[in-house]
């Protein structure tokens, strides 16, 4: 399967709820980096995310792929992320984000999942505050400076 179709079925069985049919595009060591939830690694944290997280924190989701562009190791695709929101004060409101998908791939399966998403603008759409947006961006910068890729930058 090519890295676009693999993508788009991984984020339609996201959107529909289906962690075993997300669990499925990836290796059985794959690992998914969520930008809000943090990495789970394996098959079956994969498949744990999205039912017992995803799922529960909002609904409605439309998850829609652009561009997607391979090597046949490395995947890249920008996307348009929106679903309406589960969470306290933010409960039914509709809320929008943008970012890039960036996959390693193994034998037509995807080994690592990595989410680089312009998260400001949709977290202050559902009414999060300076403060709590500033404890996000915080926690996203030192997770930055921590990987590899870093090194020599700071």
């Amino acid at each position: 399967m090519d890295f676009g179709s693999l993508i788009r079925k991984m984020t339609q069985a996201a959107c529909e709820g289906d962690g075993a049919g997300v669990a499925a595009c990836f290796t059985e060591d794959g690992v998914y980096h969520d930008v809000f939830y943090g990495s789970f690694e394996g098959r079956g944290r994969i498949a744990e995310m999205i039912d017992d997280y995803f799922h529960r924190d909002a609904s409605n989701f439309r998850w829609d792929m652009h561009d997607p562009v391979s090597d046949g190791q490395t995947g890249y695709c920008r996307y348009v992320f929106s679903y309406e929101s589960k969470l306290g004060d933010a409960k039914g409101m509709r809320t929008i984000f943008e970012g890039v998908a960036i996959a390693t791939l193994q034998g037509g399966l995807i080994g690592s999942y990595t989410e680089v998403a312009n998260t400001a603008p949709g977290l202050r759409r559902m009414g999060f505050a300076a403060d709590r947006l500033a404890r996000f961006a915080e926690k996203q910068g030192a997770e930055l400076a921590a990987r590899k890729e870093a090194e020599g930058h700071l």
